[in-house]
């Protein structure tokens, strides 16, 4: 049951209408609602302009503010050789180990891999036991999504689900939030074994896009899986640090690692403010 007025709201809700209305001022490219959206936004969550490589009034649109890309230099790369690097800003909302297969969301809150990865029991496996993290990318945040290491894509997964917030009050009262909510999973052979980057959907989310193929489209109900070559036409190969996708609207970013791989930096935890390309664990 919902624990207070604002997750019951999330459950009366219409959460895809709502998402599509935002979505749809969020794309305005009308100099009077941009303008608006863009500077109160701006005003209300602190965005720092200094970092970002546009000025708040060169933007076609809201959408095109939040997507925004950094100034050169302003995310420096932790070494990748040696480190996992952080995927987004954001904070940590968990870290930790896939323990029986089940990944901690919050207190007194756990979901499964298997789950995650759409019922893939057999994926699933492959990471039991292995390492896991995740980010809760805030409003203010720059919401790119980049590489933790170097892979090349093997697989996606569009997992139709449900639109929830994943702020942490949402995350501490609805059971199995990022198994639930709308998703895309990308499966990356690196040399660190294969690893799932899960771009997790939420209220008020317009879009999720990856730099391979542009925005992802709901397909409905059902599971969508598109599979990539390793090498030749078709490949996407992406180094650490690099651009793989975007989120029109914020949200949460999971990361899950085969067993004996990953290291997490001791003086990580729940809170713990990350910028994108930073050291979050060791390469084992």
């Amino acid at each position: 049951m919902p624990r207070s007025p604002f997750i019951w709201l999330q459950h009366a809700l219409p959460q895809h209408g709502l998402s599509k209305l935002a979505g749809r001022f969020a794309a305005s490219e009308n100099p009077l609602v941009r303008d608006l959206l863009i500077r109160r936004f701006v005003r209300a969550y602190g965005v720092d302009m200094a970092e970002a490589e546009r000025e708040e009034g060169k933007y076609a649109s809201f959408n095109d503010f939040f997507t925004r890309s950094l100034r050169p230099g302003a995310r420096p790369l932790a070494d990748p050789d040696r480190f996992i690097l952080s995927p987004a800003d954001g904070a940590v909302s968990q870290l930790g180990r896939i323990t029986g297969g089940s990944i901690l969301q919050a207190k007194g809150h756990e979901y499964s891999a298997a789950e995650l990865l759409a019922g893939d029991h057999v994926l699933a496996e492959r990471f039991a036991d292995g390492s896991f993290v995740t980010v809760y990318l805030s409003p203010r945040d720059y919401h790119r999504v980049h590489m933790p290491v170097a892979g090349t894509l093997r697989q996606t997964r569009y997992v139709p689900g449900k639109l929830f917030s994943v702020n942490t009050a949402t995350a501490g009262g609805v059971r199995k939030l990022f198994a639930r909510n709308e998703r895309l999973v990308s499966l990356f052979d690196t040399q660190l074994g294969q690893v799932a980057v899960v771009m997790v959907g939420a209220m008020i989310v317009a879009a999720i896009e990856t730099v391979w193929g542009g925005r992802v489209q709901p397909h409905g109900r059902a599971v969508v899986e598109h599979s990539f070559p390793a090498n030749g036409a078709g490949a996407v190969q992406l180094a650490a640090g690099a651009e793989m996708g975007r989120f029109l609207l914020g949200s949460t970013v999971v990361l899950l690692f085969e067993p004996k791989r990953v290291e997490w930096l001791e003086e990580l935890g729940e809170l713990s403010v990350l910028k994108m390309g930073e050291a979050i664990g060791r390469r084992v």
